[in-house]
């Protein structure tokens, strides 16, 4: 266990470090004390976005104990297993065992992109674990309306990556990812230059990205089991950002939703603007913890906003 040295905003605990053995792999992940103890720990998770993309939202929960981590194969967190890939039901796993370890079940969950893939498969298979799962944004591909030509445009980003390299397989991920409406005819379009985004257009022969060389596919392409979502104790919420309307996630956010018999909940700002990144403070963090706050106490008047 090693504290963080620096606590971040006034009244919030330095975070301790631990780690985690599982099947394949040993995860790093950080627990951040709260002031109060009658709130269950707060789970804030991405994939794969790791524990350093949810320091600012956390610091905003004094109160809550908070707990973050890596994901397995991303930043601190390492596989043992030598597997090219991580599954949503290896991830569901972690964060079973993640769960465990706290001793203080059931969670809250806030959980992002393919966080709340991977969420959504530890409610379905333990939800005894999760009191509340917000799931912001998951590119739930295979329940939309276009899934087949938003499976073959998954596709097509990582045969671009293993052909071409990360620049080039990058560049086709952001034009996927900020892409509005149905993706019929993606594959046909022009692919993206990498110049554009700043990214390398040059191979360096590289092919273990955490997101499009373990994450991508087994990501977007998992069937969710919805009717197991609809029968579980946990308070599922879908939820979508506003300025990601028509994107890729979002409309896998709303299709959630519908599938579950509810209506998204709407978050402030887009897929990501709530995270660190290492350019300055995230411009919609304090408005999305606002928002986080509303939606896990159960407010009904918040929960019933729809996307």
């Amino acid at each position: 266990m090693s504290p963080a040295a620096d606590a971040g905003l006034p009244g919030m605990t330095a975070p301790q470090t631990h780690t985690l053995e599982t099947r394949g792999a040993v995860l790093t992940y950080d627990v951040r004390p709260g002031t109060q103890a009658s709130e269950p720990p707060l789970l804030l998770i991405g994939s794969p976005m790791g524990a350093s993309g949810f320091a600012s939202l956390a610091e905003r929960f004094p109160e809550r104990t908070v707990v973050t981590y890596d994901p397995r194969g991303a930043d601190r967190s390492r596989r043992t297993d030598g597997a090219a890939e991580s599954t949503p039901e290896e991830h569901a796993d972690d964060l079973s065992r993640l769960v465990d370890a706290l001793g203080a079940g059931p969670v809250d969950v806030f959980a992002s992109s393919g966080g709340a893939v991977n969420a959504l498969v530890l409610v379905a298979r333990h939800p005894e674990q999760v009191r509340t799962l917000v799931a912001h944004e998951p590119p739930a591909v295979q329940l939309l309306p276009d899934r087949e030509p938003a499976l073959a445009a998954c596709r097509h980003v990582a045969e671009t990556y293993r052909r071409a390299g990360h620049g080039a397989g990058m560049a086709e991920f952001i034009r996927l990812v900020m892409h509005s409406g149905p993706t019929d005819g993606f594959t046909e379009q022009p692919s993206a230059d990498p110049a554009a985004f700043g990214l390398p257009a040059e191979d360096d022969g590289s092919r273990d990205d955490v997101l499009l060389g373990q994450n991508l596919l087994t990501s977007t392409s998992y069937e969710h089991d919805v009717d197991a979502l609809r029968r579980v104790p946990t308070r599922v919420v879908a939820a979508v950002g506003v300025g990601s309307a028509g994107q890729l996630a979002h409309r896998g956010g709303l299709a959630l939703a519908d599938r579950l018999g509810t209506t998204a909940v709407e978050f402030p700002g887009d897929h990501g603007s709530f995270l660190d990144s290492g350019y300055g403070p995230p411009p919609d963090v304090d408005a999305v913890a606002g928002r986080l706050r509303d939606v896990l106490a159960g407010d009904r008047d918040t929960v019933t906003q729809g996307g």
